[in-house]
């Protein structure tokens, strides 16, 4: 007789009937640990769930720590240039030599510049005589860390010849540090635009579904008038009306209080449906006899319980935001140079040339789409996740 049936034996019990139930038990153990989690748990397992979610959540967090940091993960100043290297094509990472065989330190080999005789045209041809192997933890050019305390501790880096991962640009400059430097700008922007959009939704939409009414109808009458009007144009008409003596970081914040000032409006509404619904309900009713004022039932009481799907939202709104700022940066509306964000970087690809000749230069615009679709599938995460009962 086997253990298993030994162990049933005495209860004249069938093994098949003792496996059900110990199913039997180990689901009713999931039911109760599911029955007393809370809401945050419950949105934690469920997003744990949507893989593509989790995906994106980790891309997201890598680039926003390669925004914070970029001054340590750049192996170059973003402004330094190499006019002797324009349009200078990618290396790329090896470690297979053509005379010492395999490496376990990555290198780069070196570029000759030729120029035609007929045509002028630049051009660079690999050098495998020019081995230049990377170190990390490099001592590099010094730079101020967010502009505080100065270093010049660096990623990696080499110690004679040159690094360029992405390519540079017309100028020389490093394409891989300066996307690095860009995404601090067009990253956070997003953050910032996003977190005035929620103030004004919150506050707006909040009292309009609450109070109801006369405020209500104005509300509601300022929303559908600044939605009906075309985003991009109204985007450029209030750019346009930046001074132009004004400085990069006054201009960065006049840009992302215009983003702000578009964006609130449907987080608006949906706030404003939701008050609709709850304050009727009754714990308002139950805080509106205790003597709460008006503010705290909203902040305190009817806010904090949707909030899964202000959270989804907002997740959701970043990307336009983040597209806006390129948009308007790309059409030269928005930041200029010196300043560096995605937006200005694909300034560099208005013309058929760089697409043809130099499509690196390109890769600003790779990494937009990249954030933007890591924002989308982790707001659908999100959102599915906000409703942790539903199936």
């Amino acid at each position: 007789m086997s253990e298993f049936d030994e162990k049933y034996a005495y209860e004249d019990q069938e093994p098949e009937d003792a496996v059900a139930e110990s199913l039997q038990e180990g689901f009713v153990g999931d039911e109760e640990r599911v029955l007393v989690a809370s809401q945050w748990q419950l949105m934690w397992w469920k997003f744990r769930r949507h893989r593509l979610a989790m995906f994106s959540a980790v891309v997201l967090i890598i680039i926003y720590v390669l925004a914070i940091f970029c001054e340590f993960f750049a192996p170059y100043d973003p402004n330094q240039r190499d006019v002797m290297l324009t349009h200078a094509p990618p290396q790329r990472l090896r470690f297979v030599d053509v005379e010492e065989g395999f490496s376990l330190r990555p290198f780069v080999y070196g570029y000759d510049r030729v120029i035609d005789p007929t045509t002028l045209r630049r051009t660079y041809v690999l050098n495998t005589d020019k081995k230049y192997p990377i170190g990390f933890f490099h001592r590099g050019t010094p730079y101020r860390m967010w502009g505080i305390w100065q270093s010049d501790l660096r990623l990696f880096g080499v110690d004679e010849g040159h690094v360029f991962l992405l390519g540079t640009d017309r100028l020389g400059r490093d394409m891989f540090s300066r996307i690095l430097y860009g995404a601090r700008i067009s990253t956070s922007i997003g953050l910032v635009g996003v977190f005035l959009s929620f103030i004004l939704g919150v506050i707006i939409g909040g009292f309009a579904g609450y109070l109801g009414g006369l405020f209500d109808s104005v509300a509601m009458r300022i929303i559908e008038i600044v939605r009906s009007i075309p985003t991009i144009p109204l985007w450029m008409g209030l750019s346009a009306a930046l001074p132009p003596h004004w400085p990069q970081i006054r201009v960065y914040f006049g840009i992302t209080v215009i983003l702000s000032f578009i964006g609130w409006t449907q987080l608006a509404r949906v706030v404003r449906s939701r008050f609709l619904s709850l304050r009727e309900e009754d714990f308002v009713t139950a805080a509106r006899l205790s003597g709460a004022t008006e503010f705290r039932i909203i902040a305190r009481h009817m806010v904090p319980s949707f909030s899964s799907y202000i959270i989804a939202s907002i997740t959701l709104a970043i990307p336009s935001m983040i597209i806006g700022e390129t948009s308007l940066s790309f059409l030269g509306l928005g930041l200029r140079s010196p300043a560096i964000s995605w937006g200005v970087l694909l300034q560099e690809a208005q013309n058929i040339r760089t697409v043809a000749l130099s499509p690196w230069l390109l890769w600003p615009g790779a990494l937009v789409i990249i954030t933007v679709l890591a924002f989308n599938f982790l707001g659908d995460g999100l959102r599915d996740a906000a409703d942790p009962y539903a199936h």
